[in-house]
């Protein structure tokens, strides 16, 4: 689960991340009243979506960039109102864009020097990695393309936790001495404790800054949490935004379907995520595109596959799906059902090609070929691979 960075910023001043003053705003009224009670003599204006790259981004009105720096309260005004209920277009967003409902406007602090920081987990090593740079802002991405060596890692041992000789060594790293070094000390133990507690996947600060007058600040931030984990967090799993969301998914998991939306024409129905790895990979194999990972889970019932079959039809790129399913616990006479209810349902009009093995398979086998569904029957994944593609084509 991800958060808007205004909620970011709270979390931040509860784990005592130093970070400027700035609140959020829903309307271009509200957001001069805050810069006003900030009485600052810059403002930074950032609209509030879950995309990087908004400094870059170009809203669909015309408005060139989603952060921007303004002397006044008046200014901030202005800004806010070029941004709330416009759509913000970033290389992370699509051409589709974003809807900007909120801005958050905060102080704009003299900025010194720029860094990049963040926490993560390595899956590889079992462990928290800091990732720190000198080369923090918008261009991070080809910092890590174009000069990887200003990157700097440090794995953090799971039981001993955060160092202070692991912090001595990246202060060295990042040139970092004096006052900044004592700050980017206290700053980093503070989102060590935040990432840990609050059973973070991944926090990123991005500008990390240091002042003119010493200060070490987190400018901006992103969060990604362990959704498994979040039933321990109720405060933080309702700071979650469907609207940040892809619609699909999130009616995805209204029926505990797993669903993630690809560019592809080449839909998926699949049980268990392994196999609908191995069945996206061969169908880009043989030629074709995924248009989605689709997993409905060892025991989905009549109700979910129907429903996933109503949740891939809405996905107007979709020329084809393919069901592939394995029975082990599941029982395949089950799927068959719901496969027949389903295309009936949102009366299919695009080739459907299914491949059933396991628990069951000659019931379900029955089912289809007696339910008057028009289906194309496959014998194995390759075989039904090259079958939607084929239909398709």
């Amino acid at each position: 689960m991800n958060i808007h960075e205004y909620q970011a910023k709270e979390l931040f001043e509860k784990f005592g991340v130093p970070t400027p003053n700035g609140e959020v705003a829903n309307t271009a009224e509200e957001a001069r009243k805050i810069a006003e009670s900030i009485s600052s003599n810059l403002y930074a204006v950032k609209s509030q979506v879950h995309a990087g790259g908004r400094g870059k981004g170009t809203f669909k009105n015309g408005y060139q960039g989603g952060v921007q720096i303004v002397k006044t309260p008046q200014e901030v005004e202005e800004a806010a109102a070029q941004m709330i209920g416009q759509v913000l277009v970033t290389h992370q967003t699509g051409e589709e864009g974003k809807l900007v409902s909120k801005v958050m406007v905060a102080d704009a602090v003299d900025i010194e020097k720029e860094y990049y920081l963040a926490i993560l987990m390595d899956r590889e090593n079992s462990c928290p990695v800091i990732v720190a740079s000198t080369e923090g802002g918008m261009n991070i991405e080809d910092v890590a393309e174009k000069t990887p060596e200003l990157i700097h890692n440090e794995l953090i041992h799971p039981l001993l936790g955060l160092q202070p000789y692991e912090v001595r060594k990246l202060c060295k790293k990042l040139g970092l001495s004096g006052d900044n070094a004592k700050g980017f000390a206290k700053l980093l133990k503070s989102l060590m404790k935040l990432f840990l507690e609050c059973d973070c996947s991944m926090v990123e600060i991005n500008p990390l800054v240091t002042t003119p007058s010493g200060e070490v600040l987190a400018l901006d931030a992103k969060f990604d949490f362990d959704d498994n984990a979040l039933y321990r967090h109720p405060e933080i799993a309702e700071l979650h935004d469907p609207t940040e969301e892809d619609p699909r998914e999130v009616e995805a998991a209204k029926y505990d379907l797993n669903y993630i939306g690809l560019d592809g024409n080449i839909a998926c129905l699949v049980n268990g995520a392994g196999l609908a790895m191995a069945t996206m990979d061969i169908i880009k194999h043989t030629g074709g595109e995924p248009a989605n990972f689709l997993d409905v889970g060892g025991g989905a019932t009549e109700e979910q596959v129907t429903n996933a079959f109503k949740i891939i039809c809405s996905d107007p790129n979709v020329q084809g799906i393919l069901v592939n399913i394995f029975g082990g616990i599941m029982d395949c006479d089950v799927i068959a059902k719901g496969i027949v209810g389903a295309s009936k349902q949102v009366k299919l009009e695009v080739p459907l090609v299914v491949r059933l093995e396991g628990n069951n398979v000659a019931a379900g086998k029955e089912t289809l070929k007696n339910s008057g569904v028009d289906l194309i029957a496959a014998d194995d994944l390759a075989d039904a691979a090259r079958k939607v593609v084929a239909a398709i084509s």
